[in-house]
């Protein structure tokens, strides 16, 4: 059984995304990469 490895996810967020200006003026904050 092979392992895949997940490059890429969606995380639900609800809320403004307030706290993340002026990034989430340009993209909603769900689209936000997360760097490791």
């Amino acid at each position: 059984m092979r392992k895949t490895l997940i490059r890429k996810a969606v995380i639900p967020a609800a809320g403004l995304g307030t706290r993340f200006l002026p990034a989430t003026k340009a993209s909603p904050k769900e689209m936000l990469p997360l760097v490791d």
